[in-house]
């Protein structure tokens, strides 16, 4: 085999569709736009959303609601959770995050207090709840803020 012998598998690569090139082509002449209006022309047609100017449904339909894009969103974990973990880890968003407790890292990482905490254990997050820190801290672990 010779690389100018290599070819596709029959009917696997289409060929590049060459619109306006003759009636043999079975797309020539109005090249599929059909004849005259608004869509044949060149730079012809509408934007997204217009509706022939009928009352568009994005205008219609009432806003609802506030997003705050300045809040901070927290991935958030249970003291519970943090006991599967062996005594002495380090447990840390990317650690999580690798044993697939968590998926998204959002803004930063939130240990809450639900559950209990049975061994020592180095938590690093950006924000811990007043009774999750107590808790690890009463295992002999450490809380430590990043």
């Amino acid at each position: 085999m010779k690389l100018h012998e290599l070819s596709p598998a029959p009917y696997s690569a289409k060929a590049k569709y060459r619109k306006g090139r003759g009636p043999g082509s079975g797309n020539g002449k109005t090249a599929g736009k059909g004849h005259k209006g608004q869509n044949a022309r060149s730079g012809g047609g509408v934007r997204p959303g217009f509706e022939g100017g009928q009352f568009p449904m994005y205008r219609v339909l009432p806003k609802r609601g506030f997003k705050n894009h300045f809040a901070v969103n927290y991935a958030i974990i249970n003291l519970g959770d943090l006991d599967a973990f062996e005594e002495g880890a380090v447990i840390d968003l990317e650690t999580l995050i690798i044993e697939g407790w968590i998926k998204n890292g959002h803004d930063g990482l939130k240990v809450l207090g639900n559950g209990q905490v049975t061994k020592a254990l180095t938590v690093k997050a950006a924000k811990f709840s007043a009774s999750a820190k107590e808790k690890i801290e009463a295992a002999g672990g450490k809380a430590e803020v990043v």
